[in-house]
């Protein structure tokens, strides 16, 4: 039997998972981290991306996430984001949507423009849009 730890994922309005995991892969800020059980302790701030949970038995859940905290503990792995929605529940029109319009505020910027706030809205479209292409590919 494969060995497993705690992980819960929560945002600002809802826990989104919680449950025996045997591996998370997460974008932090410094790059994609693995975490398997007794992972050393570890405090990171995350990027918009995918959360890929692989739960006990190997089943597979995506989770997007806008951002947020990962703290790891020997027994128990805490995703604190600013956002996070099922990879089921993603609105692929929304985030195509959002994609084009911050590129298009990009390329038509005045002089009140605010290039990073553009910046992020697209990174986290372009996220949402690989959240759900990898579910498609399942």
């Amino acid at each position: 039997m494969a060995m497993t730890v705690q992980l819960d994922v929560v945002s600002a309005e809802e826990k989104i998972f919680s449950g025996l995991v045997e591996s998370v892969q997460v974008t932090g800020s410094e790059g994609e981290l693995g975490i398997l059980p007794f992972h050393a302790p570890l405090l990171t701030t995350l990027k918009p991306g995918m959360v890929r949970i692989v739960k006990q038995f190997g089943e597979e859940h995506l989770i997007y996430v806008a951002g947020g905290v990962l703290e790891v503990q020997p027994d128990t792995i805490t995703v604190l984001a600013d956002v996070a929605v099922r990879g089921e529940d993603l609105d692929e029109q929304a985030a195509l949507d959002a994609q084009k319009r911050a590129e298009e505020a990009m390329q038509h910027a005045s002089a009140d423009f605010n290039y990073a706030e553009a910046a992020a809205q697209l990174a986290e479209a372009i996220a949402q849009l690989r959240v759900i292409q990898k579910m498609r590919k399942k």
